[in-house]
């Protein structure tokens, strides 16, 4: 009997130090493993309402359906906005971006759905005063933000990332924008995916392309608005006319012309930017 007793009680102060073990560690260190880094419910909610055109160049994006879906949505956003400034401190550089990416394009679906379908467009969302990109309608990091905030003052601030290819990789659920992935971006498989969506977007002529008549390369606006982005030296890109030269094969088939390109002697003009929504109907 007292055996049983001496048992019970082993295992009762075995069970108690387990406990105030854990709460002493969230309490000093949080939850440091609330992040699905695999991003598993976001990459289902993507494969299921997102997919590629016929050239797999863009994608479409069925917001009737994440309408439908949005409590799944709302549970994803709510687990990034979870993540305690400690925690994303305490991230690798990859896991970083990661996380930011995959932020900014699904909050991006949400303020959509704030007033989908009675909208054309994501401008739609802003007034007179303020942009859609403005709007601080979550919580990240501690702090109420915007998409201007996570897209500007954190992937793009200076000394952070100094990585240009997260142009075609955060999405402004626009015909214009490069495609929204239909899976989650992964530290695990960041590169590839990075790499993947710069050679998809170039490879829209809609977009970006050559123009034989007028000898000119005519692309998105954003290598107008984000040209600074392409000057810092990240991976040996220190311009528009480095970058559009290390992917020259994919904005023409022309030799002569591929070969001015990566010369940089080739002018550059930019297309007009469609902001109507891209929606899958």
């Amino acid at each position: 009997m007292l055996k049983t007793r001496m048992i019970a009680s082993a295992r009762w102060l075995r069970s108690s130090l387990g406990a105030a073990f854990m709460l002493i560690s969230i309490f000093l260190f949080g939850n440091a493993f609330a992040l699905d880094q695999n991003y598993t419910a976001f990459d289902g909610l993507l494969k299921k309402h997102v997919v590629w055109n016929a050239a797999g160049v863009a994608s479409t994006v069925n917001y009737k359906g994440f309408l439908a879906d949005r409590a799944e949505l709302k549970k994803v956003l709510d687990e990034f906005s979870a993540l305690s400034k400690a925690q994303y401190d305490g991230l690798k550089r990859d896991e970083k971006l990661a996380f930011l990416i995959n932020t900014y394009n699904a909050y991006t679906v949400e303020l959509i759905l704030t007033k989908y379908p009675d909208l054309k467009s994501i401008k739609d969302l802003g007034s007179f005063t303020q942009s859609p990109w403005k709007k601080q309608f979550f919580r990240l990091l501690g702090e109420e933000r915007g998409l201007d905030n996570v897209e500007h003052d954190m992937i793009r601030a200076a000394g952070a990332f100094d990585e240009p290819r997260i142009h075609f990789a955060v999405v402004c659920a626009s015909i214009g924008c490069p495609a929204l992935r239909p899976e989650a971006v992964t530290a695990a498989k960041l590169e590839s995916q990075l790499e993947d969506g710069v050679k998809r977007f170039l490879k829209d002529k809609t977009r970006n392309r050559y123009n034989a008549q007028s000898g000119k390369l005519e692309v998105s606006k954003i290598f107008d608005w984000y040209k600074v982005d392409f000057a810092k030296g990240h991976k040996g890109i220190t311009s528009r006319e480095v970058f559009f030269g290390k992917y020259a094969e994919l904005l023409t088939d022309d030799a002569t012309a591929q070969q001015l390109i990566k010369d940089g002697k080739v002018s550059i003009s930019h297309l007009d930017y469609d902001w109507n929504l891209n929606d899958r109907k």
